[in-house]
C-alpha cells in the first residue's frame, strides 16, 4: 500500500510540476476585457514577461518588457516565485527518485528510502505552495483594478495561464502529501539481555493468602 501511495504521489507531483513550467511560459495570464468596450476587434493579452495585441485577423505582436524594474512589485514578485517553485519541483523529482522503493537508485535500505522520499514529498509541497502564491496573488492585483472604478488604465480579465496553475499547483500539494503520509516510522526494536519487573499486587498476594487460611482451617476442622 504504502509503494502504490508513493508512485501515485510522485507521479501527480510530476504532472503538477510540468504544469507549473506550463503555466510560466504561457502568454495569457490576463487578457483585456470587452465589458464597456466599443473597440472589440483588437484583444489585448499579458504575461510575466510580456505584452501582446492580436487583432480580429489573428494577426499578433508582442512586446517584452523593457526594464525589470519599472514593472509593478507583484509582477517581479510572481516570476521569482514561479521559477524558484520550477527549481523546487526539479529538486523534488530527483531526490524522489531516489527515495521511492520500486527504484534501485542509492541506498537499499527501506527506512532511508523513506525518509528520501519524505524529503521529497516536502520539497513538493513548498513548490506547489509558491506556484499558488504567485498564481492567486497575480489573479487579486486583476480583480481589484477591475472593480475599482478610480482605476483609468485597461481591465483584464483572468486569462487560462492562472486556472492552469491552480490545477498544476493543487497537484503538486496533494502528490507531495501522498509521499509523506507513505513514510513509516521504524519501530523500536526491544532490548535484548533487559531485566524484567513483573509487578504483583499487594491486594491479590493478601487474598490468595487469606483464601490458604481459610482452607487450612476448613481442613484441620474437619480432622
Amino acid at each position: 500500500m504504502a509503494g502504490a501511495l508513493e508512485i501515485v504521489g510522485f507521479l501527480m507531483s510530476l504532472v503538477g510540476n510540468l504544469i507549473t513550467g506550463v503555466t510560466l511560459s504561457s502568454d495569457h495570464w490576463k487578457t483585456s476585457t470587452v465589458h464597456g468596450s466599443v473597440i472589440t476587434t483588437s484583444i489585448v493579452y499579458e504575461n510575466l514577461w510580456k505584452s501582446c495585441a492580436a487583432d480580429s485577423t489573428g494577426v499578433s505582436n508582442c512586446k517584452k518588457f523593457d526594464s525589470m524594474l519599472s514593472l509593478p512589485v507583484h509582477i517581479q514578485v510572481c516570476r521569482a516565485l514561479m521559477i524558484i517553485s520550477l527549481i523546487l519541483g526539479l529538486l523534488s523529482c530527483i531526490l524522489s527518485l531516489f527515495g521511492l522503493k520500486c527504484t534501485k537508485f542509492g541506498t537499499s535500505d527501506e527506512h532511508k528510502k523513506g525518509k528520501i522520499a519524505l524529503g521529497g514529498g516536502l520539497l513538493f509541497i513548498l513548490a506547489g505552495l509558491l506556484c499558488l502564491v504567485a498564481v492567486s496573488w497575480y489573479a487579486a492585483m486583476i480583480t481589484a483594478q477591475f472593480f475599482n472604478p478610480l482605476y483609468l488604465g485597461t481591465k483584464y480579465e483572468l486569462g487560462s495561464a492562472l486556472y492552469i496553475g491552480w490545477a498544476g499547483s493543487l497537484l503538486a500539494v496533494l502528490g507531495g502529501s501522498f509521499l509523506c503520509c507513505s513514510f513509516k516510522k521504524k519501530k523500536p526494536a526491544a532490548k535484548t539481555g533487559a531485566y524484567k519487573y513483573n509487578y504483583n499486587d499487594p491486594d491479590s498476594d493478601f487474598k490468595q493468602f487469606k483464601e490458604r487460611k481459610e482452607t487450612s482451617v476448613a481442613s484441620k476442622a474437619y480432622a
